[in-house]
């Protein structure tokens, strides 16, 4: 895979106040919590550590894929929804193995829109919605988030501190001749023990604690999720921001590639590796062509 030259030249998002069980998903990174023993290349010999580290995360991705059933193009809007602990219309709670403690979603009304309220306690847990949509035709994305609380020592930089009040991820399909042969392994390996492949790639759009607002660069377990930090920091919790990114024109930034189709969107609050509190609430998730 291309790494892009200039990682950091991602569109900067444009934010502005408004008024406004499965394993692991998107972020692909499981916390390395999980053993996995990919199949082995012809001669018997293992992928070796790194490929252990890759197929890890794509066990989760694969969790993410096989956890909702039928494409959707549609992203039903959080704010047509009632309020309660039901999950929106169609999209699908993501728990992970071997983290007991899962976020709280529920729907909420906050200033007269009913939004998602997330709150993870030391715990991890996603919400996914799954699509099939070519890249071209739903190259922006709109949301709007709010943090409340921020997980103290998270850095979305390191493994350690792999925590966020509020992700956004878009995932794209996989297709096989685009990974060179080890992942092609790895990802069939996936498809032997889910039934289903995971994936090509993903962006993740943070609120991140520490990493400065347009900082981008790879997840800490897996190159194959680009960080895009679109809001850092506390100056600005407890504001209803609105964003907008050009998802085709970050894929070519983060990949060096023309994206697949779009396989799915998240969201995702978490602090189960620093142990700490996170506090968000997210209203409408939509792509459009323009």
């Amino acid at each position: 895979m291309t790494r892009p030259s200039h990682p950091a030249a991602l569109p900067a998002a444009r934010g502005e106040g408004s008024s406004g069980s499965a394993p692991a998903p998107l972020r692909a990174v499981l916390r390395e919590r999980r053993r996995c023993s990919p199949l082995p290349p012809p001669g018997g010999r293992g992928v070796g550590g790194e490929g252990r580290r890759l197929c890890v995360a794509l066990l989760g991705i694969a969790a993410l894929w096989a956890s909702a059933a039928g494409a959707q193009v549609a992203i039903a809007p959080f704010s047509t929804a009632a309020a309660g602990n039901a999950p929106p219309a169609g999209w699908s709670e993501l728990a992970f193995p071997k983290i007991e403690r899962r976020t709280r979603y529920e729907l909420v009304v906050d200033d007269g829109a009913t939004v998602v309220a997330a709150t993870a306690d030391a715990s991890a847990s996603g919400l996914i919605r799954r699509l099939d949509v070519p890249a071209a035709s739903a190259r922006v994305l709109r949301w709007r988030w709010k943090a409340i609380e921020l997980p103290a020592g998270s850095d979305t930089r390191v493994k350690a501190g792999d925590d966020a009040a509020a992700r956004i991820y878009v995932t794209f399909r996989y297709e096989s001749e685009r990974l060179p042969w080890l992942f092609r392994v790895i990802y069939e390996a996936v498809r032997a023990l889910y039934g289903e492949l995971p994936p090509h790639a993903a962006l993740m759009y943070v609120w991140d604690a520490r990493a400065p607002s347009g900082a981008s660069f790879p997840n800490p377990y897996t190159e194959r999720v680009r960080t895009v930090v679109v809001e850092s920091g506390a100056t600005r919790l407890n504001q209803w921001l609105a964003y907008e990114r050009d998802v085709l024109a970050d894929y070519r930034a983060a990949f060096g590639e023309e994206p697949p189709p779009i396989s799915g969107v998240a969201i995702m609050t978490d602090a189960d590796n620093t142990r700490g509190r996170a506090i968000a609430r997210y209203g409408d998730v939509t792509l459009s062509p323009r």
